[in-house]
């Protein structure tokens, strides 16, 4: 019986990272990418992991990388397309005085990327496949009484929607598509207060 395959976009530390070792301990083949050409954990784990690990290399914020990577994956089927890359701004900084450059740098990664990844490689999927998105309990808009992490709450919000939009033109697809809130992690992003 022939692997399983995944491929996971955003993988070189926390949450992505996290995905690709569950996969492999599953003995599913994953592609992985990372930002960096070399150096991060990801790395690291690749030349452990018998071939079962490739790593590629994108900024999904950049459109012409994003179709370098369609174009060498252009003949690769996935059961798996879980996209998790994320960026997140200072926790107490309000919408009155983030740069309008710090907005569009956490719009742009942590909404409309993603979004790009699932329309460019959704037919890399198999037709039984998953396509999947991080996003956090933050994008609610209803269960935010507490105020705090505004743009990225904003973006997170900006990524279910978009995402239920995409959901919403593929109805009659045979595809699963998940939008994932893992809860509050201790990553590098979720700072030491995670769990």
């Amino acid at each position: 019986m022939e692997k399983k395959t995944a491929l996971i976009i955003g993988a070189s530390r926390g949450l992505g990272l996290a995905l690709v070792k569950e996969y492999l301990k599953r003995d599913w083949r994953v592609v992985a990418t990372a930002r960096q050409k070399s150096g991060t954990a990801l790395h690291e784990l690749a030349e452990r992991s018998s071939g079962q690990l490739e790593v590629e290399t994108i900024d999904i914020t950049d459109t012409q990388q994003i179709a370098s990577l369609r174009q060498r994956l252009q003949d690769r089927k996935f059961d798996l397309l879980f996209v998790n890359a994320g960026v997140a701004n200072d926790r107490y900084e309000t919408i009155g005085e983030v740069s309008t450059e710090e907005f569009q740098r956490v719009m742009v990664t942590n909404a409309l990327s993603p979004m790009r990844i699932v329309e460019s490689f959704q037919a890399n999927v198999a037709a039984n496949g998953t396509i999947g998105v991080m996003s956090s309990g933050q994008g609610s808009v209803a269960d935010n009484e507490r105020g705090g992490f505004e743009v990225y709450r904003a973006s997170k919000a900006a990524l279910n929607t978009l995402m239920r939009s995409f959901a919403a033109r593929h109805a009659g697809d045979s595809r699963s598509l998940l939008l994932i809130a893992p809860g509050w992690v201790r990553t590098d992003m979720g700072g030491p207060e995670g769990r």
